[in-house]
């Protein structure tokens, strides 16, 4: 796929410094990509670091502080939320370690300026999976996804309990045990993630996962992942993930260990082709072993490539063509067949499209609203 070819928002994170040439009516196509990714704060905060917000057509800057102040509110939530959780589980006498975007706001990356939550992530032990549940419970968060077959689900199969919800905040919180179900074909070990997880500064009992290993397990959420209606969002996190971490010495040398160590060589792959075919991240000498290693055969290669770059691009008409439709679904069959072996996983969609009460929601309440209450 050409540079001239890709959507405006792809080409925002690619060049920026073509944001300040966008005419009126491509900041207007642009903003209906971005918001259809999930990365308009995300976008403001670009023009933001580059001193440029006052170069851009004055109706794109009005929309985008709009923007900007529901991300500021959510950062908030998140350092409110997260208290709340580590007192919750301070009885427990381990610290808090936390995933995905909430391990990156605590962590002051940059990529945390302008991004949006439905939930906070968490990385617990499963022998303390009862005691941390309990513990959520008696601080007022409950579970949701209560029909018994649901239920089963998560506990016997999955990496993860049942999403839980406060009764009172209607704030989301994900505890995994592990990064992948445990019907999924590769295991990478929870406790040597555990064991690597790193300090936050300035916040006592909170950790996050090493910087390889936040950079592994942000490309196995895309990659092991079916549904992409926020894929570009992820990929341009894992673009800023490896900008922001690949200048520490020895990075990438110990990126290529814990690939091979947590069995993540493909998940890398992907991540780093998609984000050097797309957004033109700059990787060093150094990357071109983990390339190497995790390749797929041809074939599958050339596949791979017609489905992931378009099932990666904003889910909006102006991203589409004829096979997208088509590359969407098979990149959603993928994941789950990834997920879960071909029995269980016929099994599990017969159950949810014919057995499962209909009224039950499949999101936490308020996700839909990407929240987080301060």
């Amino acid at each position: 796929m050409t540079a001239r070819a890709l959507p405006l928002a792809v080409l925002a994170f690619r060049d920026p410094s073509r944001l300040v040439h966008f005419s009126l009516a491509e900041w207007e196509l642009l903003l209906r990509q971005s918001a259809a990714a999930n990365l308009q704060a995300r976008l403001y905060a670009l023009l933001e670091e580059r001193g440029e917000l006052a170069a851009i057509p004055s109706l794109a800057l009005r929309h985008l502080r709009w923007t900007d102040t529901i991300a500021r509110r959510h950062w908030r939530g998140v350092h409110w939320e997260v208290e709340q959780i580590r007192r919750a589980l301070s009885g427990l006498g381990q610290p808090l370690i936390l995933l995905k975007g909430a391990a990156y706001t605590m962590a002051g990356l940059a990529l945390a300026r302008g991004r949006l939550y439905s939930d906070v992530d968490i990385l617990v032990g499963e022998d303390q999976l009862d005691q941390v549940e309990s513990a959520l419970m008696l601080h007022g968060w409950v579970a949701t996804h209560l029909d018994d077959y649901d239920q089963r689900y998560y506990r016997q199969w999955m990496h993860e309990l049942p999403p839980m919800v406060h009764i009172k905040r209607e704030s989301a919180i994900d505890v995994h045990h592990a990064i992948l179900p445990r019907t999924a074909p590769v295991h990478p070990d929870p406790a040597q993630l555990r064991a690597a997880a790193v300090a936050v500064p300035g916040h006592p009992g909170l950790q996050v996962l090493s910087p390889p290993d936040m950079v592994l397990h942000s490309t196995t959420h895309l990659f092991f992942d079916g549904e992409l209606d926020h894929g570009l969002r992820d990929l341009v996190d894992i673009h800023y993930l490896l900008r922001e971490f690949g200048h520490q010495p020895g990075f990438w040398e110990a990126l290529a260990v814990r690939a091979r160590t947590l069995q993540l060589e493909r998940p890398l792959f992907y991540a780093l082709r998609y984000c050097s075919r797309l957004l033109a991240t700059p990787l060093p000498p150094e990357a071109d072993a983990l390339r190497n290693a995790g390749r797929p055969a041809p074939l599958l290669l050339a596949v791979m490539d017609r489905l992931f770059e378009r099932a990666l691009l904003p889910v909006h008409a102006s991203c589409s063509d004829a096979w997208t439709g088509v590359a969407r679904f098979c990149v959603y069959v993928r994941g789950n067949w990834l997920r879960m072996p071909p029995l269980l996983l016929v099994r599990h969609l017969f159950q949810k499209a014919f057995l499962s009460p209909k009224d039950v929601p499949e999101d936490p309440p308020g996700a839909e609203a990407e929240q987080a209450r301060p």
